[in-house]
């Protein structure tokens, strides 16, 4: 039996308030990662998702949230990692942070759609 988790893309207007609102929805306790990382690790299933990958996930009015998480706020993220990442990498992060301020580039709605996608293939709604 097919389980079904749905995002209220209303509740997404960052990408920390999506970590809850996925938290919510899916994770252990509100829980489900911080980072891309993790968040690609948890749709493998274990930690809330169903280990055998038989689940659904409906992202109802996601075009919200493809605005919320739009180029703003790629930008936004991007500055907060170059303030952290390791000094090997600030290069190619500051080229992503001009793209993002010049709107243009990937976004992280588009991101977090990409990861669910190669994680859980045809398991994502968009509605």
């Amino acid at each position: 039996m097919t389980v079904m988790y749905v995002l209220d893309g209303t509740q997404v207007r960052t990408l920390e308030e999506f970590w809850h609102v996925v938290g919510e929805s899916i994770g252990c306790g509100g829980y489900f990662g911080r980072n891309l990382d993790a968040f690609a690790d948890c749709l493998r299933g274990g930690f809330g998702t169903p280990g055998d990958g038989d689940y659904l996930i409906e992202w109802r009015d996601h075009e919200v949230s493809r605005q919320n998480l739009g180029h703003p706020e790629t930008a936004r993220q991007l500055e907060l990692m170059l303030g952290r990442c390791h000094p090997t990498h600030k290069a190619s992060v500051g080229v992503r942070l001009a793209e993002a301020r010049a709107g243009r580039g990937p976004t992280v709605f588009d991101r977090l759609v990409e990861i669910i996608a190669e994680e859980l293939p045809g398991g994502l709604r968009l509605r």
